[in-house]
């Protein structure tokens, strides 16, 4: 299961950019032009991102633990015109077919993958801030 210590926390910037902060690390996301300002990738790009980058880690750890000749692992991750996510593992080594199938098996299993590949719920809690200056109780129902 994944579970992560740190807040990922993100706060409005100039039109449709955003400033992502995730414990020490900042990075912007944005909307290309001419909705956005094309400062960073989109939301969707991130996603692809991070399970380009979870599958990559997971090939590499599981390679290194088996103390197999993996040179390079590759990822590249994509949408298809169909809105499917198409994700290309280049594995580089001296493998053989077999190591090479469990590979990419590894590939499919790790955490952002399993994610992406489940039934998963999303909770949204809104928290309202009202300005000083306007009426005074204009909480949410609860």
């Amino acid at each position: 299961m994944m579970t992560t210590s740190r807040i990922v926390a993100v706060r409005e910037g100039r039109h449709l950019a955003r400033s992502v902060v995730v414990g020490p690390h900042a990075l912007t996301a944005d909307a290309p032009q001419p909705v956005g300002t094309d400062t960073g990738p989109t939301p969707g790009e991130l996603l692809l991102a991070a399970l380009g980058t979870c599958t990559s880690m997971a090939v590499r750890a599981y390679a290194d633990r088996h103390d197999w000749p993996l040179d390079r692992v590759d990822v590249t991750v994509r949408f298809d015109a169909r809105g499917q996510i198409v994700k290309d593992v280049r594995l580089t080594g001296d493998l053989d077919s077999g190591r090479i199938k469990h590979l990419v098996a590894v590939a499919g299993r790790c955490s952002v993958h399993r994610l992406l590949t489940k039934e998963v719920s999303v909770v949204t809690v809104p928290t309202v801030t009202v300005r000083p200056s306007t009426s005074p109780d204009r909480s949410l129902p609860r």
